[in-house]
């Protein structure tokens, strides 16, 4: 009897934390139906078969990189061009992982999943939250939904590109909107303005001198600059 119970807890457990991920990604959702339908939709009318979309965003799951590598499949690039080009663009996840909270996630291939599914997004809104708030498992669950939103996007970009013309503008935007919601969404949470203040003078200070690699060089500011401040707030309370 006490089995029974135990396992009606876990299950109803897990639907709670299924019905609160599906709440944390609403932002989520709104901006990759656009994003990813502007994918499907590049990828389609750039002479790829439409079930590349699908099998990219399974495989791949990487946004800026996917809309990359549709001009690097395009043109037939080498193997170490794309290795190059994924190592410059996704470099800012190495900074992402000292801080996602991968250990509250238990199982070993939920921990996998967690780190290849690791986002702009998806790491926007679990760092947001303060620790404990958030458990591994419906962070995992979080990570699961965002996949799956950004997967049905592009399949369905890419099916729609043979309904529509070729040499649609503006799509890509909702990345830059959806960008700003989240940070929108974590001041809100932690009432702190000091890491605004931080992002917005390595933008600054990166904006002048790099270009091509402006988010590498910001992030890389960035970072300086936190571990400048968590060691001058170490100091001062010691």
């Amino acid at each position: 009897m006490s089995v029974k119970l135990d396992n009606r807890e876990q299950s109803r457990s897990r639907v709670q934390d299924v019905r609160a991920a599906a709440r944390d990604t609403v932002p989520v959702a709104m901006g990759y139906l656009p994003l990813g339908s502007a994918y499907g939709i590049l990828l389609t009318h750039s002479g790829i078969p439409w079930y590349w979309a699908p099998i990219s965003c399974l495989l791949v799951f990487a946004g800026s990189m996917q809309f990359l590598s549709v001009s690097l499949l395009s043109t037939a690039a080498a193997l170490p061009q794309v290795a190059l080009a994924t190592l410059a663009v996704n470099f800012r996840h190495v900074f992402y992982g000292l801080s996602f909270p991968l250990d509250r996630i238990r199982s070993r291939p939920a921990r996998a999943y967690g780190v290849f599914a690791l986002t702009d997004e998806t790491y926007s809104l679990v760092a947001a939250r303060a620790d404990g708030e958030l458990s591994g498992r419906r962070i995992t669950y979080i990570q699961l939904l965002s996949h799956a939103y950004w997967t049905g996007s592009c399949t369905l970009g890419a099916l729609a590109a043979y309904a529509l013309p070729a040499g649609l503008k503006g799509l890509d935007f909702a990345l830059t909107a959806l960008f700003v919601v989240l940070a929108q969404e974590s001041i809100y949470r932690q009432r702190n303005l000091l890491s605004v203040v931080m992002g917005l003078s390595a933008s600054l200070i990166t904006a002048p001198l790099m270009r091509d690699n402006f988010l590498a060089m910001a992030i890389g500011i960035f970072f300086v600059m936190l571990i400048v401040s968590y060691l001058t707030q170490r100091r001062s309370r010691g």
